[in-house]
């Protein structure tokens, strides 16, 4: 079974990827948008990295992506 997900919350999703890669960027963190997206145990790590950061950004940003990733 195909699912659809709406352009909105495709395009919010993304823009939350990559509000991640920077703000993980400036916690001296590399994250690959691509590899993020595609490969579930790259997420699950990039996730859990942030949880370790200081900045509470990092931290929310890694939050909502992990409820889009279970919605």
């Amino acid at each position: 079974m195909n699912s659809f997900v709406p352009p909105e919350r495709e395009a919010l999703a993304l823009v939350d990827i990559i509000q991640f890669k920077w703000l993980m960027s400036r916690e001296g963190h590399h994250v690959h948008v691509e590899r993020l997206q595609n490969d579930p145990a790259y997420a699950r790590q990039c996730l859990a990295q942030a949880q370790q950061c200081q900045g509470e950004a990092a931290r929310a940003c890694a939050q909502r992506i992990a409820a889009q990733l279970q919605g």
